[in-house]
């Protein structure tokens, strides 16, 4: 055993007492002031003994965990960091190391198991910091740093980010990841503080946080600004925040260029900066006043730092090289590597980079991720930018003889590996992409390039064991939504409605999943799809061990919970068209598709960015006139029934009041334009966040703005069927009211507003029951046997009423039940065609718009190369 005296400790941890009562940390709506923390953390240090001893901490981002990272620093015992939570990364380094104490937080309470009382290890003085480089993998290899250090590159960090004591910075990434421990140490250092917290970005509950405690900066890696965008960061109302910074990787030019931009209108920074962990985290920073000019570049070394370009045998490209007080004293394999003092006076990064005209650094490739395929040298990251430049999101791994691609796509990768093979002038067989929802990443958002290299192994294996089951690709869920959306960049992240899912895609969608997953949740179309994946089976009967569960087993089988919109479009497109063609009478079916479309309407069109929602709702307009312009053309083509203000669907605007053969497609222009209202008003950034602030508000204001022109209080000339605003706002209402109190609401709002709104009683009973329903029910039973004819007659429901017009003479006088039929089977057959037509055009037109992105962006880098 091992007597080591105690040394010096890292400034930073030992000198906290010197801030007094400054907030240190905020956590769980608490504020622990500098000297609380001293406190706390001399108790702490005190517990770890006098003699110097190797301590592990299964760190996580909680006031205990931080306590004793802290203690371990001030007191000079040299801290091992682990995952939090236990695991196999956190056992395979304990085994490996065989610390002298092992520190955990359970309950709240730090747990130390201390081991001996000594030191079984020769631990060198100057050793502070053991972190691992290789994420949650628990390989042996760590990198040590000295306590000079980590002291050195929270000072720089605090320097150039130029930190003050009012700063609070929340702890968007783990304490055991450097970056985030970086976070924390360079605060500290400052005399700022840190709000500690778990919360994801993605969580209502992380923005409440941030504004209740003032937050000034978080940090993200590249994974984080994609959960920036489904939440609506663009929009939010965030006043205390000064800074973001970003690290972990690259994040792509334009999304840097955009985010500082965005950044400049709202008042806050972009710090996009470049680290290793064996530089204790930071190298260089790039200031954010010349981020949107050169968002390529890493920037330039933090203070007291410094860069050479050192050239690398076999290549132009020149390897980026780092001196300054915060590199690493070496690595550590095994226990013996800690009595090993500095083997390390530079960093040589392994990155291939540039330095502009300006002084900015540019990573152009890495020089360690190389492989040899028939004796040629393949650039792993050329592969990336090979497959980045034809629109699809990849990492590649590889040994010698093969390359191995995890690409974000549903479409067949054989043709794109094949070019992938001629580019890099490889043999096809070499080279081998997997489509996946996602890449698979470490715990800190890098790529996990182990992962992805047994990828094609995996996938053998996969495939030898489903050879001949066809039935596991119909059922997939990506497939349904690649299938119905008719899209192939679809990612384990992604939401149907973030995909561009709409009310008229949406019923195909839930039909096919209910068969292939069983009963799913309402929200479905809002869930990721991995989430949504693991719902497979939940419609599996157990056993019945009763004549109660036989009963309800039956039950089951006979009838099936299907969302109320969807019987209410087939139910009502079959009365619509039998009133049309008079088999029977029953009116007002097609006012309570009204409020089923807005109630769709707040359930699609509703989420993520301004710009991302004005294009959803402009293509979901788009998705109805298209086909609606088709069949009123054809019709003014081939009869005398229409004029040119049906065809621009403005009949309602241009043609003759009261009701005329030119009315007939009054539901649709109706549709139209108020989507096309909604979609400017919205637009609007003061109706924007307030829709987003009172979402049920809005609509109810709409409701009673509408109200004013239909009982006249307002009166304005309205030709055809009148306002029916109101019945969408009542919809979109009643989709929005997810609280009792609210529903009770919008049911007085229906009672009293849709009886008498209508010459006809039973036409204001058929539209107060249907709105009820869609407000109290959000399912109704079904005979299994009618989903698969339900969900296909909701789907079509448009296309049939389009066309009915057209169909029902032919078969009127022969027998009015066949009419209908005819009309409805007609209207299937159009939907079918139609859809399948926009989706091929849709995913052309976006691969066009993004060929020309990939165009700009190359220009411009020819440009700042130029």
């Amino acid at each position: 055993m091992t007597i080591e005296p105690i040394l010096a400790g890292v400034s930073f941890a030992a000198g906290l007492a010197a801030f007094g009562g400054r907030t240190a940390v905020h956590v769980d709506g608490e504020s622990v002031t500098y000297g609380e923390l001293a406190d706390r953390v001399d108790a702490a240090a005190r517990s770890l003994g006098t003699v110097r001893r190797l301590v592990a901490l299964e760190a996580d981002n909680s006031l205990t965990s931080l306590v004793v990272y802290l203690a371990a620093l001030s007191s000079g015992h040299p801290l091992l960091i682990l995952p939090g939570g236990g695991g196999r990364a956190s056992e395979s380094l304990v085994s490996a190391y065989d610390p002298d104490v092992l520190a955990r937080v359970q309950e709240g309470e730090a747990v130390l198991d201390v081991r001996r009382e000594g030191t079984r290890h020769a631990l060198h003085p100057e050793l502070a910091l053991l972190v691992s480089t290789s994420g949650s993998t628990g390989s042996p290899k760590l990198v040590r740093l000295s306590a000079e250090a980590v002291q050195a590159n929270a000072a720089a960090i605090a320097e150039y980010l130029q930190l003050r004591p009012d700063d609070r910075a929340a702890t968007t990434l783990p304490l055991s990841y450097c970056y985030g421990m970086s976070v924390v140490n360079s605060h500290l250092c400052a005399g700022a503080s840190v709000v500690l917290t778990d919360l994801s970005v993605v969580d209502p509950c992380f923005w409440e946080l941030v504004r209740n405690e003032r937050v000034t900066s978080f940090a993200a890696v590249p994974y984080t600004f994609d959960l920036l965008e489904r939440v609506g960061f663009a929009d939010k109302d965030l006043p205390s925040l000064r800074y973001i910074t970003q690290a972990g990787g690259r994040l792509d030019p334009d999304r840097v260029r955009d985010y500082a931009q965005l950044g400049r209108r709202r008042g806050w920074d972009l710090f996009v900066m470049y680290g290793q962990t064996e530089a204790t985290a930071r190298m260089a920073y790039l200031p954010p006043d010349v981020a949107a000019e050169h968002p390529q570049a890493v920037g330039i070394p933090i203070p007291g730092g410094g860069f050479r370009l050192a050239p690398v045998p076999g290549l132009e490209d020149r390897e980026l090289v780092y001196t300054g007080p915060n590199v690493m004293l070496g690595y550590a394999e095994k226990p013996e590597d800690l009595a090993l003092g500095r083997t390390v006076t530079e960093l040589h990064t392994g990155d291939l980079a540039r330095r502009t005209a300006e002084g900015l650094y540019e990573i152009v490739g890495r020089r360690s991720r190389f492989v040899k395929i028939v004796g040629l040298r393949v650039d792993l990251g050329q592969v990336e930018r090979i497959l980045a430049d034809l629109g699809l999101s990849a990492a590649a791994a590889g040994t010698d003889g093969q390359v191995v691609a995890a690409v974000e796509s549903g479409q067949d990768l054989s043709l794109i590996a094949k070019t992938v093979a001629q580019d890099v002038g490889v043999p096809r067989a070499a080279i081998h992409l997997h489509s996946v929802a996602a890449v698979p990443r470490l715990s800190s958002g890098k790529p996990d390039y182990p992962a992805i290299l047994a990828l094609h192994a995996a996938e053998q294996a996969k495939a030898k064991d489903h050879q001949g089951d066809p039935a596991g690709t119909s059922n997939d869920v990506r497939s349904i939504f690649a299938d119905v959306l008719e899209r192939d960049d679809i990612r384990e992240t992604d939401t149907f409605v973030s995909l561009g899912g709409d009310s008229l895609s949406y019923v195909a969608a839930s039909v096919r999943l209910e068969r292939a997953l069983g009963d799913v949740p309402l929200d479905w179309h809002l869930m990721p799809l991995g989430e949504l994946a693991r719902a497979r089976g939940v419609d599996a009967e157990g056993s019945a061990g009763s004549v109660g569960a036989m009963f309800h087993k039956w039950r089951r089988r006979l009838l099936a919970p299907m969302e109320t919109g969807i019987v209410l479009r087939a139910l009502g497109i079959i009365l619509i068209i039998s009133t049309h063609i008079r088999w029977f009478s029953w009116e007002g079916m097609a006012h309570v598709l009204v409020a089923v479309a807005g109630f769709n309407f707040a359930r699609f069109q509703l989420s993520g960015p301004p710009q991302v929602r004005l294009r959803r709702q402009l293509l979901s307009v788009a998705r109805i006139v298209v086909p609606s312009v088709a069949v009123i053309g054809f019709a003014f083509a081939v009869t005398d029934t229409y004029s040119w203000a049906n065809v621009f669907l403005l009949n309602s605007l241009l043609g003759p009041e009261g009701w005329t053969d030119y009315s007939r497609f009054w539901f649709v222009e109706a549709l139209v334009h108020i989507l096309l209202g909604l979609a400017v008003l919205l637009a609007i950034p003061a109706v924007g966040r307030a829709e987003r602030r009172w979402p049920w508000a809005v609509p109810v204001v709409l409701l009673g703005a509408d109200l004013l022109l239909r009982f006249r209080v307002v009166d304005l000339p309205y030709p055809g069927q009148g306002p029916v605003l109101w019945l969408f706002a009542l919809g979109w209402a009643a989709s929005a009211s997810r609280t009792l109190r609210k529903r009770t609401v919008v049911t007085v709002l229906a009672v009293l507003t849709i009886p008498g709104s209508f010459d006809d009683e039973f036409r204001n009973a058929t539209v107060l029951a249907g709105v009820l329903i869609l407000l109290w029910l959000p399912t109704l039973p079904v005979p299994r046997a009618l989903h698969g004819i339900t969900g296909l007659l909701a789907s079509a429901s448009l296309y049939a009423y389009l066309t009915h017009w057209l169909v029902y003479p032919l078969f009127d006088q022969a027998s009015k039940g066949l009419a209908v039929a005819a009309s409805l089977v007609v209207g299937i057959a159009y939907w079918a065609v139609a859809t399948r037509v926009m989706g091929v055009s849709e995913r052309w037109l976006r691969a066009r718009l993004a060929a020309r992105r990939r165009r700009r962006q190359a220009a411009s880098v020819a440009v700042d190369f130029g």
